[in-house]
Formats: structure tokens, C-alpha cells, sequence
């Protein structure tokens, strides 16, 4: 049975949203952050990072939201999460990895500044950065990577459900996310499948 280590309003919605789809038996255990729980003794065992997602598997613990993604992709084939052209695939890892490395550590400065400075005035001027990093970010994506009406184009993949967590935190970001139409429609996409309205169920709890 695969356990996914989640916390409500992070980004291990879009692995919880790719195991809705991977028609795969699964649970969900809850990490509450309000009580720094990510930082237990019992949860550093099953992740040292002290992050989330977690996927925990007869084999041992997945972390890294693209990794993870890619590994339920690949267990559940016949859900079709990733294609299997060596190239294709390449381009959704690429695609994975720049939100993982770039959208949202951008989006992290604003929230947490304090994993890269301690000094009052650079936490400040990061948060303050984070509207138009946010933005340029997406500009990037509307122009050059978001085929439609998926990531990848006419496939859906687990691509999809991690650029709609990303695109669901533009406003946040203090970013009016309708100034990307096409990411606003992809979201309201997403919104209509029923393993998103189940796994935001879940998120919700």
C-alpha cells in the first residue's frame, strides 16, 4: 500500500491529485505544519529533509515532488500519467523540474525567506520580489511551455496537476492570474476532473 505524507495547501496536492488519477490503492497521513510536525523525530525518520511529500512504498521512501510524480506515472501505466517516448518523457521531467526548482522557490521567498537570509531588511526585499518573479515565471510558461489543453498538449500527464497547484498560488503571490489565459484555462480544466475535486477533498480534511 503507498502512504502519501501531505500537508493541506502545499505542493504535495499534485502528487495527491496524480495518485487520484493512478487509479492505485492509497492513504493519505496528514502533517501538520501548525505544529511543526515535519520536524518530529517520527516524521524526520520517514523524511530527513523535514519537507513534504513523502511517498512511502514496499520499497522504500519517494520525496521530491517531480520524483514522485514520475514514480506513480510509472507503477500505474495504464493511466496513461506520462508518455513513454524517451523524449516526450524528458520534456515533462524538464517541465516538472522548472517548477521545482524555479517556480517554487520563487514563491518560497515570500513565505520562506528564512531558509536564505536572517537579515529583517532581505527578508523584505525577497517577498517583495516575489510578484514579478512569480509572473515572469508564468510569462515564461504561457509562451513557451504550455502546449493546451495540457502541458503536454492533447495528453494529459502529471505535468497538469502540479502546474494547476503552482497556478492556484498566483493570486497569493499578489499575481492576477488572468493575465495568463492560458494557465487560467487549464486551471478551470482541472477543476472539472473528478480526481482533482476528490484529491482537493482530501486536501481540505
Amino acid at each position: 500500500m503507498l502512504t502519501l505524507y501531505f500537508a493541506p495547501r502545499t505542493c504535495a496536492l499534485a502528487s495527491l491529485i496524480a495518485l487520484e488519477e493512478s487509479g492505485l490503492p492509497f492513504e493519505t497521513k496528514k502533517v501538520n505544519f501548525a505544529e511543526t510536525e515535519q520536524q518530529s523525530p517520527q516524521y524526520l525518520q520517514i523524511n530527513p529533509k523535514g519537507r513534504v511529500p513523502a511517498l512511502v512504498t514496499d520499497h522504500g521512501v519517494v520525496t521530491e515532488t517531480p520524483a514522485i510524480l514520475a514514480y506513480i506515472a510509472q507503477i500505474a501505466p495504464a493511466a496513461r500519467l506520462a508518455p513513454h517516448e524517451p523524449f516526450a518523457f524528458a520534456r515533462m521531467q524538464g517541465f516538472n523540474n522548472y517548477l521545482c526548482s524555479t517556480v517554487h522557490v520563487n514563491h518560497a521567498h515570500g513565505r520562506r525567506g528564512s531558509r536564505w537570509a536572517d537579515d529583517p531588511a532581505a527578508l523584505e526585499a525577497m517577498k517583495a520580489k516575489v510578484p514579478q518573479t512569480m509572473a515572469d515565471c508564468f510569462a515564461l510558461i504561457e509562451k513557451t511551455m504550455l502546449e493546451g489543453p495540457w502541458v503536454l498538449g492533447e495528453n494529459y500527464s502529471v505535468s497538469d496537476p502540479y502546474l494547476f497547484v503552482m497556478t492556484g498560488w498566483l493570486r497569493g503571490d499578489g499575481v492576477d492570474p488572468m493575465r495568463f489565459a492560458k494557465a487560467t484555462a487549464h486551471y478551470a480544466r482541472m477543476m472539472e476532473r473528478p480526481a482533482v475535486q476528490r484529491a482537493l477533498e482530501r486536501d481540505q480534511i
